[in-house]
């Protein structure tokens, strides 16, 4: 009864303190969410400072601004671009669009192969016959898309 006592004598230090502790524990378990708890608890401190509300309605505002703003944080986080200095670091075969090769193997019932650097790679378009030089266009997965240079 002595932490609750405490809490409602000292009513906005208390949300401000566990605001600075939420957003510390974000240090240790990083996830963005944390934070804006964190955030919301110490503006429901400051507010109290100026304005006394009852406990009821300071849960209300504290959830009010932690949901909101984690609402608000998911759709920006999620929509928004990543910026990498390896944009194709994964997605090898798309490294290779715009680059021209030789077939190795026809393209026939829509399927060869080219042989580019040290790796073959299965090629599909138009049925076309070895040694014709084609362009890759496109790819699907491990599959590339190619066409026959004009």
């Amino acid at each position: 009864m002595q932490i609750v006592d405490f809490i409602a004598a000292n009513g906005p230090w208390s949300w401000i303190i566990a605001g600075l502790i939420l957003l510390a524990l974000e240090l240790v378990l990083p996830g963005g969410i944390l934070v804006w708890m964190g955030v919301a608890g110490i503006i429901t401190g400051l507010m109290l400072l100026f304005q006394p509300i009852g406990w009821p309605l300071q849960w209300l505002i504290f959830g009010v601004l932690s949901l909101g703003s984690i609402v608000v944080w998911l759709r920006y986080s999620r929509n928004r671009p990543q910026k990498t200095d390896s944009p194709y670091l994964n997605r090898r075969a798309d490294q290779l669009i715009g680059q021209e090769a030789v077939l190795a193997e026809p393209i026939e019932q829509g399927f060869g192969r080219v042989v580019l650097g040290d790796t073959i790679w299965r090629v599909s378009g138009d049925d076309l016959p070895a040694g014709t030089r084609v362009r890759i266009v496109g790819s699907n997965g491990s599959v590339l898309a190619v066409e026959p240079k004009s």
